[in-house]
């Protein structure tokens, strides 16, 4: 079992995080920078190849603990969504009017909170995304889409290793943590999290490792149509990875 996150752990990340994007904003910078969403099976690697991608796109990495702390806090979420501008607030709640009438699915306020919040990361961009709904929040359009997913055998094994547990505890874990992001999924968004159709790329660790599928990840974005605005961005990476 993973330890909690502390309240004043989020609190400083999220603080440095501020700090960050009002540099970034005061700059003004030119290049635009993508955003990732990483969807992924307990013990697929998927925290890993995020990593790796956050690290080698220079991007800024959530992960869905610290958004769900986030999201959780009115006073946090406040202030995370107090470093867009008023024309950047007023596109946010603009955006969930539209999802709350196509979608009639908002009727809680974390949820409310946890759309404005991963609404704001995806508006400042450079971010690699873990879980919490990401990839169903911001527009398709706008996103690069991952899910990472292996084989029981290969998520039992990692799964032992990372907590060392037995093979049953880690078999009944991976059944647990999966029943329980499947479950908010369909709760939120009245989807189901293993359709294809919601992302642009899933890969299946068993057979690469998830360290090097970053390289995978990359290349694809490199082709990837609704990708070529932040050529920029991600072509100096592609040329180190095959130079």
């Amino acid at each position: 079992m993973r330890p909690p996150v502390s309240m004043n752990y989020v609190q400083k990340l999220v603080e440095d995080q501020v700090r960050k994007w009002n540099q970034m904003n005061r700059e003004r910078p030119q290049q635009v920078s993508p955003v990732i969403t990483i969807s992924r099976e307990l013990g697929s690697g998927g925290t890993e190849l995020a990593k790796a991608l956050a690290e080698r796109l220079k991007l800024d990495l959530y992960g869905s603990r610290i958004i769900d702390e986030v999201a959780k806090s009115s006073k946090m979420s406040a202030t995370v969504i107090g470093t867009l501008d008023e024309k950047g607030r007023s596109m946010l709640d603009d955006w969930i009017s539209i999802l709350e009438k196509e979608r009639n699915i908002w009727g809680y306020e974390y949820l409310r909170h946890l759309v404005k919040v991963i609404g704001t990361i995806g508006k400042h961009g450079r971010a690699v995304i873990l879980g919490r709904g990401a990839h169903l929040i911001l527009p398709k359009e706008d996103i690069f889409r991952v899910r990472v997913i292996a084989p029981m055998d290969v998520k039992i094994k990692n799964i032992k290793k990372e907590l060392k547990i037995s093979t049953e505890e880690a078999r009944k874990r991976i059944i647990s943590v999966e029943s329980e992001r499947e479950a908010f999924i369909h709760k939120y968004f009245h989807q189901d999290i293993e359709d294809a159709s919601q992302y642009d790329l899933i890969i299946n660790t068993g057979y690469i490792d998830p360290v090097c599928a970053a390289s995978v990840v990359i290349a694809a974005l490199y082709v990837s149509r609704k990708m070529a605005r932040h050529i920029a961005v991600i072509k100096p990476t592609l040329t180190e990875l095959f130079r």
